[in-house]
């Protein structure tokens, strides 16, 4: 059975990582079967936003027997291609067509953190912990984790999580702008759904406004006045489907 559960309640689709036993680390199964629902989101036209969820804990990480495989035999096969799809798991992520929202509660660690930067917003629980924890256990950072975070957390934050091994609180994330809301771990479910339900209540607007944010903040982000000219097209697609 899959380990990834896809739900759409009206204009929002839940993606539920489900692997509670293992605190959803990622084997290479569970990441392509996480590109499949994120393709599957995408060909729903009434689809206005997406939620990503762990349930009870977010994610922590590659599971550790890919990363031993890694380790032994870096450009092997299936080594290589394993941990490549682990990768293409968040970008996929990253690449949905409408906003996202990730409902972090428990932990992100690792490529977890990643996953989780690779949404628009996220809501987490206050108790949630936060760490890149590459450098913990002897490890270069990857998947692109600094530019995720860099432009999601700033240089500083990035720093400490990426190069001095600290972590954060889902308290003090929402501190530091990592997300945009820290409540109790019973609520947060349930806030990333009323966003994702107000964002997604248009789906094709939803859809290209979210195009736009992405391409106009990047990385890397663009200037005034191409963000100007980039937003006409479809400011003026909006006005005259309004009238």
């Amino acid at each position: 059975m899959s380990e990834i559960e896809l739900s759409v309640d009206g204009p929002v689709a839940v993606i539920t990582l489900a692997a509670s036993d293992r605190r959803n680390a990622l084997t290479p199964q569970m990441a392509a079967d996480l590109v499949d629902a994120c393709e599957e989101v995408d060909r729903d036209r009434e689809v206005g936003a997406v939620v990503v969820t762990g349930g009870p804990y977010f994610c922590a990480g590659a599971h550790r027997d890919t990363l031993a495989g890694a380790g032994a035999d870096p450009l092997g096969e299936p080594a290589y291609s394993n941990l490549s799809v682990i990768y293409r798991a968040f970008v996929r992520v990253g690449e949905l067509e409408a906003p996202t929202v990730a409902a972090i509660r428990g932990g992100a660690v690792g490529a977890g953190i990643n996953l989780a930067f690779a949404t628009d917003l996220r809501v987490v629980a206050e108790d949630a912990r936060l760490m890149a924890g590459f450098l913990r256990i002897g490890l270069h950072p990857g998947g692109g984790f600094f530019v995720l975070s860099g432009r999601t957390a700033g240089r500083e934050t990035t720093a400490a999580l990426g190069l001095f091994g600290d972590e954060i609180s889902g308290r003090r994330a929402a501190d530091l702008g990592i997300a945009w809301e820290a409540l109790p771990d019973g609520d947060v479910e349930a806030r990333a759904k009323e966003l994702a339900a107000r964002a997604g209540a248009d789906p094709e607007l939803a859809r290209r406004a979210a195009r736009s944010f992405r391409s106009e903040l990047g990385p890397p982000p663009v200037p005034w006045g191409i963000a100007l000219d980039a937003e006409r097209a479809a400011q003026m697609w909006s006005l005259r489907r309004r009238d």
